[in-house]
């Protein structure tokens, strides 16, 4: 039997439903999935991890950043800076040499995409009232983190810091990819009607937090089937310089369909 991973990176789950889908083993034709490594935190260690890694993701609310996911070995990439308190932001999400470009200024969206369909090549302007809630191009607090760190930190089973690095903090540990669900950076889901299997609600991770206790690293490798995925922040404080597009047109609603997790 074969079924198929989805995995979504950037800030669009119409990326996944439209271009990135990757297929894996569930083990029915003799390929048994590589066990997740033991990891033999306890409830309260993994509490306490958990809790230090919502805290390293705190700057997303007070400064600007870069984020960028790469899933699959490049298979779909997204570069993506914003400054939600001053409220800038762009992304370049790219998938078989075509891309996708969002600009944010105060509460307007832009988008000009070589990858949807019946929607041209120029910049457009986007309603938000039309937007899916999905697809979360806000800098409204708890949907403003194109990297989606907290729907990853909810899927944390265990989790503990590795006593042997003398540097910044490196925690690993094992998540549940069936709660991952779907928005902005890293999505997991499988078609319609299909099961995650075990080995996935038990998937390795490793992650990263810097001298000042900020989240850079978010790495989940390619293990039981499932692909390779990562999340990285940088450029802390660094300037967002986006400005409105010339000649943008309002979008068609033929873009909107196209946009968020059906």
């Amino acid at each position: 039997m074969r079924s198929r991973l989805l995995i979504a990176g950037a800030l669009t789950g119409a990326l996944l439903t439209m271009a990135c889908s990757v297929r894996w083993n569930t083990g029915d034709e003799g390929v048994a999935p590589s066990p997740a490594p033991v990891v033999s935190a306890d409830a309260a260690t993994t509490a306490s991890v958990v809790d230090l890694l919502r805290k390293g993701t705190k700057f997303i609310d007070e400064t600007s950043f870069r984020t960028d996911v790469d899933i699959s070995g490049g298979q779909v990439t997204t570069r993506s800076h914003r400054d939600n308190p001053r409220k800038r932001g762009d992304a370049l999400i790219s998938f078989a040499g075509k891309d996708t470009e969002i600009r944010m200024v105060d509460e307007a969206v832009y988008m000009k995409s070589e990858q949807l369909k019946g929607v041209g090549d120029g910049w457009l302007s986007l309603d938000p009232a039309k937007v899916p809630a999905s697809f979360e191009l806000t800098f409204a607090a708890g949907k403003n983190d194109p990297g989606g760190s907290a729907r990853l930190l909810n899927a944390i089973v265990t989790a503990e810091i590795d006593k042997t690095v003398t540097s910044g903090t490196e925690i690993n540990g094992t998540m549940d990819l069936s709660k991952v669900g779907s928005g902005n950076g890293i999505s997991f889901r499988l078609t319609r009607g299909q099961d995650f299997p075990e080995a996935m609600k038990h998937h390795p991770f490793s992650a990263s937090l810097d001298a000042q206790g900020r989240l850079i690293r978010f790495m989940i490798p390619a293990s039981g089937g499932a692909p390779s995925a990562s999340l990285r922040y940088s450029d802390f404080g660094a300037p967002v310089a986006v400005s409105p597009p010339t000649g943008a047109t309002r979008a068609p609603d033929a873009l909107y369909a196209q946009l968020g997790l059906q």
